[in-house]
């Protein structure tokens, strides 16, 4: 995996946010078909980071390429244009609706026909469709017809990653995705990950949780005050080494 050309590269970023200088020269790297965990202290610059690679804000300077080729994001939807979308840690979803309903916001199916040109939902479809998906992903849920703030944190972390996940062709970021849930749903969410490297997608997973982290991602990278300071192959690195270089302690630039 190491010898395969990055899918979505960030190079040199800086960003400003008034007097704050949040990325300082950032690189970051995934790969089609692995989890890379991106991980560092409060204040590392994770978070503009991820902004910057998903479209919500643009770098000042330095260069994002995405399959090998400069490219520009003005918005998240040019980024969602290209197959990156983003599981936020406050999941986002509409606690009234189902499943079903939650997977689709903002992409509904609309009947054939008149009915369709009049707005009508195929709501039928969209529950045949959900069904499938979360079969695919391995997401258990009690059904698909009861709203989702009826179900158990797990399940609605579960449905977060998912949507994400079935509109995600490339790169999917997950902010978090495990907070606060507990032992048997992480581990749910952990194996809906794994699922989805599987199939080839970039997983990009922001986690506080580094024995998590060495868990299910493949790389991790280190920011510290906004710039990489490590990469690690996750199978040969240990907590304290990811300690280490979150704080200060590890200094070189590839620990692999």
């Amino acid at each position: 995996m190491s010898g395969t050309p990055p899918l979505l590269a960030a190079r040199a970023l800086t960003k400003h946010y008034g007097t704050v200088e949040a990325l300082r020269g950032a690189s970051f790297e995934a790969r089609a078909g692995e989890v890379v965990a991106l991980v560092g202290d409060n204040g590392a610059g994770k978070s503009a980071l991820v902004k910057c690679l998903s479209g919500v804000e643009t770098p000042d300077a330095g260069e994002i390429v995405f399959d090998g080729a400069p490219v520009r994001f003005t918005s998240p939807t040019d980024a969602r244009a290209m197959g990156i979308e983003t599981v936020y840690q406050d999941l986002a979803v509409a606690p009234d609706l189902d499943p079903a309903a939650n997977l689709f916001l903002g992409r509904e199916l609309r009947k054939p026909g008149l009915l369709g040109r009049l707005g009508v939902l195929d709501k039928a479809e969209m529950r045949r469709r959900a069904t499938r998906e979360f079969a695919r992903l391995g997401v258990r849920l009690p059904s698909v017809d009861v709203p989702i703030g009826a179900l158990s944190g797990g399940q609605r972390q579960s449905v977060a990653v998912a949507r994400s996940v079935v509109w995600a062709s490339r790169v999917v970021f997950m902010d978090e995705p495990t907070a606060a849930l507990g032992v048997v749903q992480r581990q749910r969410v952990l194996d809906v990950i794994r699922r989805v490297r599987d199939e080839g997608i970039a997983v990009v997973l922001i986690s506080h949780n580094m024995p998590e982290v060495l868990a299910v991602a493949d790389r991790v990278e280190v920011l510290r005050l906004g710039q990489r300071v490590a990469r690690f192959q996750a199978a040969d690195t240990t907590v304290e080494q990811l300690v280490g270089a979150m704080t200060g302690a590890l200094t070189q630039e590839d620990a692999a």
